[in-house]
């Protein structure tokens, strides 16, 4: 995965997601943490069985997210 693959956003659904491990596994993330942010939509922090941060989703990622970082998805 190259450095710009490493941010993802898909305008149709409106979901971001930042990886953070530099790939993942289909079923690796056995783990997912929600924050939610009051109806402005949510942040999904995704771990594997040891714990190890994998990634980080954002659902709403307009509302999140600044212009300019949406932008610099490939």
């Amino acid at each position: 995965m190259s450095r710009d693959e490493r941010f993802t956003h898909d305008p149709d659904s409106d979901c971001a997601y930042f990886y953070v491990a530099p790939s993942i596994a289909h079923g690796e993330a056995v783990e997912q943490v929600v924050v939610e942010r009051e109806g402005r939509g949510d942040i999904v922090l995704d771990f594997d069985s040891a714990g190890r941060l994998l990634g980080v989703e954002i659902v709403g990622a307009r509302a999140l997210l600044t212009a300019e970082t949406l932008e610099t998805a490939p």
